[in-house]
């Protein structure tokens, strides 16, 4: 198999609406955003190919302050809320390809996941087969399953279960339904040119646990995650 040239990009624009200036702001006595980076180090980034793509001066500085260069800036016009991760990944591989930088994955690591390690990350690289995936994700199983506790309204207004006959009575004899955690994305740089994330036709699963899933976003994740660490009952 082809060796991985991966370039890690961590996205972190300076808005933020559910928690605001989240990527700065300290977790458990260090800012949100070094624990992705310290994470993207440990799997074997180097100042290189590890891209902070940002809008703001602040988190920039921050990252500096973690050993992160920051020779890269993401335009203006891809800082609202509105930009898509795959708007972002080009400029970064368009801005990367300019400066000679070799790789041949993308690896797509969002600060929101402080409780990701470096060992999901390179698991999750093993999971990616050049030429044969379009992107491995990380995913946790889902806390709503389709085939059991997952319901739609059908035309008449009353509750059918998403999938299945809904005659599943144990969530164990249910097939495994997964969700993405945000966590880490291992992406062919050839497929996301030619088409977004979410239309990729081979994307292959790296498990992780439920509690090194959680995805900051709102006041109540941050609350959550802060008490995990005080108490030390997860590896991050």
């Amino acid at each position: 198999m082809e060796q991985l040239k991966p370039l890690f990009i961590i996205p972190a624009r300076g808005g933020s609406k559910g928690i605001p200036r989240k990527n700065i702001r300290a977790l458990c006595g260090k800012p949100l955003i070094a624990y992705t980076i310290e994470a993207a180090f440990a799997a074997g980034g180097t100042r290189q190919n590890i891209i902070l793509s940002t809008d703001d001066d602040e988190i920039a500085s921050v990252a500096r302050q973690h050993g992160l260069e920051t020779p890269y800036r993401r335009p203006d016009t891809l800082g609202g809320d509105t930009v898509g991760s795959r708007e972002v990944i080009l400029d970064v591989m368009d801005w990367a390809d300019c400066h000679g930088t070799e790789y041949n994955c993308v690896v797509l690591l969002q600060p929101t996941s402080p409780f990701r390690t470096a060992e999901d990350i390179t698991g999750c690289m093993a999971c990616f087969r050049p030429g044969e995936t379009d992107m491995a994700v990380s995913v946790t199983e889902a806390a709503a399953n389709p085939y059991y506790d997952c319901f739609e309204e059908d035309a008449a207004g009353m509750l059918r279960v998403s999938k299945g006959d809904g005659l599943i009575t144990r969530r164990q004899d249910a097939p495994k339904a997964w969700q993405y955690n945000g966590a880490v994305y291992v992406i062919d740089p050839a497929a996301i040119r030619r088409m977004p994330l979410g239309s990729f036709p081979r994307r292959v699963p790296f498990a992780m646990p439920r509690e090194r899933s959680i995805d900051l976003d709102t006041p109540l994740d941050w609350h959550i995650a802060e008490i995990l660490m005080a108490r030390g009952n997860t590896s991050a």
